[in-house]
């Protein structure tokens, strides 16, 4: 259901493209992480994906679940709420754990929140947190880096400015894009493990940045 409605609303606000390496693969069973710059990105993520055939469950700030219409797709389609600084939080990796045992994909962000900058320019993703690591370690799946760009243009900064980004994008309607990379085999401790699945979001968002390049919204430097 959310995949599916991301896929209805995204073409009135934006114009989505995709692209994936060539050894690309979502298999079932397998972790998705996405690079995460807005309140828009998981829209635009599940669309692309629902564009490869893919509906994965999606681990997402707990908070989300109190929203009226949205808490009822979310709890309607057994997406993982994380609850972070509450003694509920290893319930999102018990939970997580199970989606994969029964072959379903999952979509997690592992930086843990948007950043904090205002503009809206494209920037490398910041560091992950250990939960990804954690929960490939558990159970051995396979990590899909996805890179998304241009989210930032449907909202970001503060919440006026998000407010006015959304309501300007379908004037606007800004390129959107969205790239697979191909599945990465963790390996390691539980540090060098996070650090190889940043990196590979980071060549995925490089990836999904340079389809933009044309558009006249550059990337910062890292």
């Amino acid at each position: 259901m959310l995949s599916r409605l991301a896929t209805t609303l995204l073409p009135a606000f934006g114009r989505l493209s995709v692209t994936a390496d060539t050894r690309a693969r979502l298999a079932p069973g397998s972790i998705i992480v996405a690079n995460h710059t807005s309140l828009a990105d998981p829209a635009v993520v599940l669309a692309a994906l629902h564009q490869l055939g893919v509906q994965p469950v999606v681990m997402a700030a707990a908070g989300l679940w109190r929203v009226p219409l949205l808490g009822r797709v979310l709890r309607g389609g057994a997406h993982i709420p994380v609850h972070r600084g509450d003694p509920r939080a290893p319930q999102a990796l018990d939970l997580a754990t199970g989606a994969l045992a029964r072959g379903r994909l999952v979509l997690l962000y592992a930086e843990g929140g948007l950043p904090r900058r205002t503009d809206p320019a494209e920037a490398p993703p910041e560091a992950f947190r250990s939960g990804l690591a954690r929960l490939a370690e558990r159970t051995g799946a396979p990590v899909v880096p996805v890179g998304q760009a241009g989210a930032r243009r449907l909202t970001s900064g503060t919440a006026a400015k998000q407010l006015a980004g959304a309501a300007t994008a379908p004037l606007r309607r800004p390129r959107l894009h969205v790239h697979v990379g191909a599945p990465v085999a963790l390996t390691g401790d539980r540090s060098a493990r996070t650090a190889q699945a940043h990196g590979a979001v980071t060549a995925a968002w490089r990836s999904a940045v340079g389809h933009l390049a044309g558009s006249g919204g550059g990337a910062r430097k890292s």
